[in-house]
């Protein structure tokens, strides 16, 4: 198994670095912002590649891992005799919890197991699994995971790390949709979606991968360049950009020396504040919780099954066409020969119709459906790739992202952009465009500066710090 995981790393790296659709020069420079993140997540977040285990283990379980390396250890029933149903991937510590008479509440076995195995194993991180939330997906979905990366390198986002996103959010299912009406593989909310196919000259269908992955990536892409690293651009995406601001603040007062320290440092103190005492501080982290503290690990950890899905499941070409007319499922399938199952597993989101002006996906070529629009077979125009490369080199800066000093900057990029006259340079503009506007109307930039202006907040965050050395020895150290 390491050795294919290996062999797939390998492979990935030489696909991003010489693969013909994308330039090398802005992957050169997204591949250093990328390693330098990995970096600082193996030195404060060593346990990251157990989270891939929670989506490869179906339902029901408990799973134990090591909060040093990350390696899994045991997994319980989440309902059952963990005396019996006890599965262990290193059996010799099974002793340290034999006899163990278990508690009937869930919470309290999962303590007395902590109690028990840690003085054997070291620190442990321990969750339960969602297997099914994934793995009913990847015969339908996974063979479609070379095409997508591909979109995603086009826009200067690792492919692992956005599929790693989309795997949290949505299991790759493009029909998913939260209790909060979030839509799709990277599960933006159905007002975003709407916003950004008001900015598109082309009809954007929330419910396709393929039609929501350019988008997914365009705005990450945009996140990573705004903050100089995809650790706060993957946890903004999730928790908001407040919240990320108010961590990196905290974190940057805690030492941090990079933005990527800075905010795995600010969201240690935060889960470490929540723990000590939730109310009393918090206006130094509001809606920030446990979750979003794991968000980047979690991605970065299941960047592995990715690579593996990729490896393990025969992939499929995806091409696209942009219709001039609606198209009913019936002249598909009758041109096509295709079943209608089949091409609702390329078009989620086709129920009668293909609008006009919409997208149509198939696994093959069909000139009469509309012009060809498959971007991520052709190598990227000259004029594209010169755009992103420079695009992706701004300088970062939270707050000078927000002065309305850079909006023409900004501006600037999103002509350029759109001035390719390619595909990804129309995505590239209608995201910026979306980008610019939430940066003008928000908020953000007013809180973050009070929050970092205010005299009471730093008092608190002082406060803070002190209780957080007294009870656990200090936050943020690692």
């Amino acid at each position: 198994m390491l050795s294919r995981v290996i062999r797939t790393v390998v492979v990935a790296v030489l696909v991003v670095l010489l693969g013909p659709t994308v330039s090398a020069e802005p992957m050169e420079h997204v591949e250093a912002r990328l390693q330098a993140d990995l970096e600082v997540v193996k030195a404060f977040r060593p346990a990251y590649p157990f989270w891939r285990h929670i989506f490869t283990i179906t339902d029901g379980r408990i799973a134990f891992g090591s909060a040093k390396d990350g390696r899994l250890i045991v997994t319980f029933p989440s309902k059952g005799d963990w005396s019996k149903d006890a599965v262990w991937t290193e059996p010799a510590l099974a002793s340290a919890v034999s006899g163990v008479a278990w508690p009937t509440r869930l919470d309290d076995r999962r303590d007395l197991a902590v109690r028990r195995l840690e003085p054997v194993t070291g620190p442990l991180v321990h969750n339960p699994t969602r297997g099914l939330f994934l793995l009913p997906n990847v015969p339908k979905y996974g063979p479609f995971l070379e095409e997508w990366s591909r979109i995603y390198e086009r826009f200067g986002v690792p492919a692992d790390i956005g599929l790693a996103q989309a795997v949290l959010e949505s299991g790759l299912n493009g029909t998913a949709r939260s209790r909060s009406n979030a839509l799709g593989l990277c599960q933006f909310l159905r007002r975003n979606w709407q916003a950004l196919n008001r900015l598109s000259p082309e009809t954007i269908e929330a419910y396709n991968q393929t039609t929501q992955a350019p988008y997914c990536a365009a705005y990450l892409s945009i996140l990573a360049t705004m903050y100089g690293s995809f650790i706060p651009a993957l946890s903004e995406h999730h928790s908001g950009g407040v919240n990320v601001g108010r961590t990196l603040i905290n974190g940057e007062r805690l030492g941090g020396t990079t933005v990527a320290e800075q905010y795995l440092k600010g969201s240690q103190f935060a889960r470490d504040l929540r723990s000590v005492a939730l109310r009393e501080y918090r206006d130094l982290y509001r809606t920030y919780g446990v979750r979003s503290f794991r968000y980047a690990e979690m991605v970065f950890g299941n960047t592995i099954n990715v690579q593996l899905i990729r490896s393990d499941v025969t992939q499929e070409r995806i091409y696209a066409m942009r219709t001039r007319r609606a198209i009913p499922m019936g002249e598909i399938t009758r041109r096509t020969k295709l079943t209608a199952t089949e091409v609702q597993r390329f078009n989620p989101a086709l129920q009668r119709q293909v609008p006009a002006k919409g997208t149509l996906y198939l696994p093959m070529r069909v000139p009469e459906f509309g012009a060809d629009v498959t971007f991520w077979h052709r190598p990227a125009s000259a004029e594209y790739t010169t755009v992103l490369d420079e695009f992706l080199k701004l300088e970062a800066g939270v707050q000078r992202w927000h002065e309305a000093s850079f909006e023409p900057e900004l501006q600037r990029f999103r002509r350029r952009f759109e001035a390719t006259g390619t595909v990804e340079g129309q995505v590239m503009a209608t995201t910026l465009a979306y980008v610019i506007g939430d940066l003008r109307t928000s908020r953000r930039g007013a809180i973050l500066e009070d929050f970092r202006n205010s005299g009471r907040i730093l008092e608190l965050f002082q406060k803070g710090v002190a209780e957080l050395t007294a009870v656990v020895g200090g936050s943020g150290s690692q």
